[in-house]
């Protein structure tokens, strides 16, 4: 007579002396992909204006993830309150990249990160407050300088300071 259920493997592996024993069974279906958008910093790179920087995740029709870090610039109006002036979507290029603007996600903004934010993509992002007003080189001149820092802010997430 057979004991053995019928859905048991037909060769169980025994536990390991002292360990417990470990069942993986396969699954199969969809691949899942939720968008979201994660607030991971503020700051004001001039009196009147603030950056809001988000983490964002979209989804490609495969399911397959998106990581953006996307940076809205505001002017403070008289009364307080604060009017959008310029959205910056930037989606890693590379899986590196993609992995670091994830880490952000999982980690926060790290020291190396904020200053590369701060000091070079902030003022990047509040020169567009004047994009109407830019010849097509100053836009293509600014467009280069804010992928190159949000490049190195995506990648400055996965460097380990010794």
């Amino acid at each position: 007579m057979n004991d053995k259920p019928a859905n048991a493997p037909a060769n169980p592996t025994p536990p390991a002396a002292g360990g417990t024993s470990l069942k993986i069974t396969p699954t199969s279906g969809p691949k899942i992909c939720k968008p979201f958008v994660l607030q991971v910093m503020v700051f004001a790179p001039d009196s009147g204006f603030k950056i809001e920087v988000d983490v964002e995740r979209s989804c490609t029709p495969q399911a397959d993830a998106l990581w953006k870090f996307v940076f809205d610039l505001y002017k403070q109006k008289p009364d307080g309150s604060f009017i959008q002036l310029v959205h910056v979507s930037y989606t890693g290029g590379t899986p590196v990249e993609q992995k670091g603007i994830q880490s952000t996600f999982i980690n926060g903004v790290n020291p190396n990160q904020a200053d590369i934010i701060v000091n070079r993509v902030g003022p990047d992002v509040l020169d567009l407050q004047d994009v109407n007003n830019m010849t097509q080189a100053q836009l293509d001149a600014r467009k280069a300088s804010l992928k190159s820092g949000m490049s190195d802010a995506a990648n400055a997430a996965l460097q380990v300071n010794l």
